[in-house]
């Protein structure tokens, strides 16, 4: 692999680690603003973010632990999203 390459795969693997650290730090803000703890729905798609550029990193390095680590999160993030989806479409079936 050229040193192009490798350049730019590190800015995909440091770049998915700022967005999956985001995630946190967005998290906590909000939880600290509102005073209780809260998951906003970005916290989701951060996660789904940070987590695919995560996992192109990791298929680069071809590292198993990492690999699967990235990928089995998807199932919760997508998750997550299917149901504040579904809560949003319940509320506004009720506002209407």
């Amino acid at each position: 692999m050229t040193n192009q390459a490798l350049t730019v795969m590190l800015v995909v693997g440091f770049g998915g680690q700022i967005l999956f650290f985001s995630r946190f730090l967005v998290q906590w803000i909000i939880s600290e603003y509102r005073r209780e703890s809260v998951i906003p729905e970005v916290f989701w798609y951060l996660s789904i973010a940070g987590s695919s550029l995560l996992l192109t990193y990791a298929i680069y390095r071809k590292d198993p632990v990492f690999i699967l680590g990235q990928s089995v999160g998807f199932v919760v993030y997508i998750r997550n999203i299917i149901l504040i989806n579904k809560k949003k479409k319940r509320e506004k079936t009720i506002q209407d």
